[in-house]
């Protein structure tokens, strides 16, 4: 019954789409001069077919890979198949004979036709592999996962902030009605110090808690990946609100003792955007500096964002962000091609 359903669904919407590319158009035919109609007006209905909405049924996102992929290799579209039919036609004018001699014989005796060939052979290889960007790989990554004393569900987390008296039955009401369509779960992860009297929104209390998310996610990468925190060449760090200084990036390099020449770099007030640009900047530095290692940490901080007030507009931010951080690892290197879990 389940397939015969399913037959007559796909059958209908195949009907259905099928009639939305026709129309119908009523043609005045005048009045009919012979006939069992004769002296009365005769109508028709014309009928025509129009042209399918490409917009719905091509996929544009792989029309616009396919024109960037030919944008990209253009050069080798245009000057492969011209090589080829310039060979090919060389190539079928001559004999078995002719071609062997031409081959063998005659480049025995001129060496130095030989060696320009075989020049300028090598010359293009090597242009075309170092002009070539380099594959990036990424090798894994980590997500902090704090722990279960730190666990709120929705009802326990409107409990913690009436008891903490910082909110009103009004923005409590709000909150408990952001919560049910935010799509946040019973198992996330707030600190405990957003649910006290005091204030919270303080910079101590911002790098206890960076330096609690950002340092565990990143022992569990290097525990998963078994590299040294001295072998990462970049290092790039997001957090939108939460900028002290020192940076969150010199942070993690004087926590784990990291190289010298390390470059680092701390992305701030990007918004939810920032992670994207974070891996696209990590991206582009493994281009620039071959045989490294990169490392991209995405953060925010909750306690240093927390809203105690009344404004609607300002309260939702507490519904939405929670605690944690996640931390990826990159390389460039050729021999991390059988361990990566992706290329990009």
């Amino acid at each position: 019954m389940v397939v015969a359903l399913h037959r007559y669904t796909r059958s209908f919407n195949m009907a259905r789409n099928e009639q939305d590319l026709l129309s119908t158009e009523i043609v005045n035919r005048g009045i009919e001069s012979s006939g069992p109609n004769a002296g009365s007006l005769t109508f028709s209905v014309r009928v025509r077919r129009r042209l399918p909405d490409f917009l719905q049924s091509v996929n544009l996102k792989y029309v616009k890979l396919g024109y960037h992929y030919l944008i990209n290799h253009g050069i080798y579209l245009a000057t492969i198949p011209v090589l080829v039919l310039v060979f090919s036609a060389e190539v079928g004018s001559l004999s078995r004979e002719e071609l062997w001699k031409k081959l063998w014989e005659d480049a025995r005796y001129d060496l130095a036709t030989v060696l320009s060939f075989f020049a300028v052979f090598v010359f293009t290889v090597s242009v075309y592999f170092m002009s070539r960007p380099r594959s990036i790989y990424l090798i894994d990554f980590a997500c902090y996962r704090p722990h279960d004393d730190l666990k709120v569900t929705k009802d326990q987390f409107i409990e913690l902030a009436r008891a903490s008296g910082k909110f009103d039955e009004a923005s409590l009401e709000f909150q408990k009605k952001i919560l049910k369509s935010s799509g946040i779960g019973d198992e996330t992860y707030v600190p405990k110090v957003i649910m006290s009297k005091e204030n919270c929104a303080t910079m101590k209390e911002g790098r206890l808690e960076a330096s609690t998310v950002m340092f565990g996610a990143l022992d569990e990468l290097f525990e998963k990946t078994r590299i040294r925190p001295k072998d990462v060449g970049v290092l790039v760090v997001n957090c939108s609100i939460f900028n002290p200084t020192p940076s969150l990036s010199a942070m993690i390099i004087n926590h784990y003792k990291m190289r010298g020449n390390i470059l680092s770099y701390n992305l701030g007030g990007m918004g939810c955007s920032a992670g994207i640009i974070a891996v696209d900047l990590a991206r582009d530095m493994l281009q620039a500096n071959p045989n490294n290692y990169a490392v991209v940490v995405s953060t925010e901080m909750v306690g240093y964002n927390w809203y105690p007030g009344r404004d609607r507009s300002m309260l939702v931010p507490n519904c939405f962000f929670r605690m944690g951080c996640s931390a990826v690892l990159l390389s460039n290197r050729r021999r991390d091609y059988r361990r990566a879990k992706y290329r990009l």
